[in-house]
């Protein structure tokens, strides 16, 4: 069995390599050929999940604490396994950090590639962490982005990240928005006709970004069906009244197996929402082990 840290994983997987292996994990998912399973449990200051993939050859499962406002400490920590599904082996375990950094990146990206207008220019993202600036990445490796703007809770972070990555400060429309904060309350509601949305904070059931008449009014497609109904803005609208399960279009891999429709008109908006499945970090995790083995 090997151990991963989080910079020997980064050594061994590109943003490419992850939004390839997303994208085809995706199309799996949307095939009926990988499933994921979600466990969660809370404490008093956060939460735990558990997410777990299997196919012919791995058995991935990873467990990460989400503490918001742990600072100076990361607010997502925890780990990833890695099994042989033939026999049961422990092949790897590796700091989950990165991976799931990379891969939630690389989700928004595989979405835009499906979803998002075609020659997007234009990109807001909403959050300056270290998650932002994946995402950021990862949106200018499928779309000719050209002019960002950035928004966050503390300006003088959003200042900084403006300056490291060439972009500006404030909200402004845009082509393509990116949500990635820990905010509890409901901050996006007026979206402009043809946006796409990557609604990626909502990640366990005290989180929340998209207000639920946004929801309401949006093409709403899913990474998971269930998951999003249990903690990701989905949910959100669900109790409100504002939506039912059966409202939303798609979930993504049935849309990049070719087997439901994305976007059908220039003045869609769309909202994907992104809780993150346990066959996204299966995928990655496997190409840093086979890497590492070799």
């Amino acid at each position: 069995m090997i151990f991963l840290t989080g910079d020997q994983y980064n050594a061994l997987v590109s943003m490419d390599d992850c939004i390839a292996a997303v994208e085809s994990a995706f199309r799996q998912h949307g095939q009926g050929t990988l499933g994921a399973g979600l466990l969660s449990a809370h404490s008093e200051r956060g939460a735990f999940h558990i997410k777990t993939s299997i196919d012919a050859r791995y058995f991935a499962a990873k467990l990460n604490a989400n503490f918001p406002g742990n600072a100076p400490l990361p607010t997502i920590q925890g780990l990833v396994l890695l099994f042989d599904a033939t026999n049961g082996v422990p092949l790897a375990v590796m700091d989950s950090i990165e991976i799931t950094k990379q891969r939630t990146a690389a989700a928004s990206a595989v979405a835009a590639k499906y979803l998002a207008r075609a020659g997007s220019r234009t990109l807001t993202i909403y959050g300056c962490g270290q998650q932002g600036a994946a995402q950021l990445a990862a949106m200018r490796r499928v779309l000719p982005i050209e002019r960002v703007h950035v928004v966050d809770a503390d300006p003088e972070r959003a200042a900084a990240f403006a300056r490291q990555h060439d972009a500006e400060v404030g909200e402004a429309p845009a082509d393509v928005i990116v949500t990635c904060t820990t905010s509890r309350k409901q901050f996006l509601r007026d979206i402009a006709r043809g946006t796409f949305v990557a609604a990626v904070g909502a990640d366990n059931p005290e989180k929340s970004e998209i207000a639920p008449e946004a929801m309401r009014d949006a093409v709403v497609i899913a990474d998971v069906l269930e998951q999003c109904a249990t903690i990701g803005d989905l949910r959100v609208a669900i109790a409100a009244g504002m939506m039912t399960r059966d409202d939303v279009r798609a979930e993504l891999g049935a849309i990049v197996a070719g087997r439901a429709a994305g976007r059908r008109g220039d003045d869609e908006i769309i909202i994907f929402d992104s809780t993150g499945a346990g066959f996204q970090d299966a995928a990655v995790a496997a190409i840093a082990y086979e890497r590492a083995i070799a």
